[in-house]
């Protein structure tokens, strides 16, 4: 099964192409198919995510997965939320991982009280009208370092700290982070979800 990925963002692509290789689904970024990124006007992460997935089912004709996530930070009353791609640019840095993490780093100096939450909203729909989203959330508390720690991952991970692992995701191989981000444990609820509703009709 061919399915779009409302998302250009090539880390996101990569981990959950892998999360989903067990349904034998191809991962189409959006991109590729020329259709340009959707409005996020909303406030949640599950708006954010079925407004971007109905708007690349519409302009492709192809089921569609969309993620939304971000960073709860028990200090800044869950903020950045859905605004965490833009994090940065609220102080003076240009959008990116890098300058999101220096930006988060800098706004946390001082402060004891570091817990956090990743959480990660994935929306399927069969087609841009569908009236059954499947709705799957993956959510892992952790610690935010006061530095960088690990090369691996993408976005937060060399600053998000896993009690249970003494290490942040950044310094852990991939197919552990996989089996423990909040991606991947919104992914493998998603796997479930897609079994039972989309694919015990056809035989799977």
């Amino acid at each position: 099964m061919k399915i779009v990925l409302a998302s250009n963002n090539a880390g996101k692509l990569a981990e959950l192409q892998t999360l989903f290789a067990p349904l034998d689904m191809t991962l189409v970024r959006q991109s590729e198919l020329n259709i340009p990124e959707a409005a996020e006007p909303f406030k949640t992460f599950v708006e954010n995510a079925l407004a971007k997935a109905r708007h690349a089912a519409q302009l492709s004709g192809l089921p569609a997965l969309a993620d939304d996530a971000g960073l709860c930070v028990d200090a800044f009353g869950g903020q950045p939320g859905v605004d965490t791609a833009y994090y940065a640019t609220h102080f003076g840095y240009p959008k990116g991982d890098d300058t999101n993490v220096t930006a988060l780093l800098e706004q946390m100096q001082g402060i004891t009280n570091r817990r956090a939450a990743m959480v990660s909203t994935l929306v399927a729909v069969r087609s841009a009208d569908d009236p059954e989203p499947l709705i799957a959330v993956g959510r892992v508390v952790v610690q935010i370092t006061p530095e960088r720690r690990g090369t691996n991952g993408f976005g937060f991970d060399p600053v998000m700290f896993l009690p249970e692992f003494g290490k942040t995701f950044a310094e852990l191989p991939p197919e552990v982070k996989n089996a423990n981000s909040h991606r991947g444990r919104a992914a493998q609820a998603m796997l479930v979800l897609m079994r039972e509703r989309w694919m015990e009709g056809a035989g799977a």
